[in-house]
């Protein structure tokens, strides 16, 4: 099953961010669809469109990875199903 999800990712900027963030995605077979990134005052923020295979990796497993690269990193970082984002965003 093909689920796709939005990451996000917020917290000072610094070398290595969106590396450490894709290298992440890669080893769980996840693809980045779309990528928004910016930096303000020194503040890095990146928005991603992903989709993840869950016949291979389960959606809870690549969160527990993220989870894992936002500490290794002092960031925040969040994955929500692309329904659930869209439902919590809508006007």
């Amino acid at each position: 099953m093909k689920t796709r999800a939005i990451v996000s990712v917020l917290g000072a900027d610094r070398v290595g961010i969106v590396a450490a963030i894709s290298a992440a995605l890669a080893e769980q077979g996840v693809n980045i669809e779309d990528i928004r990134q910016t930096i303000l005052s020194e503040v890095f923020s990146m928005t991603m469109l992903v989709t993840i295979d869950e016949d291979t990796h389960p959606f809870e497993d690549v969160h527990a990875r993220l989870a894992t690269v936002a500490d290794e990193l002092g960031m925040q970082v969040t994955l929500q199903r692309e329904d659930v984002f869209r439902f919590m965003h809508r006007v």
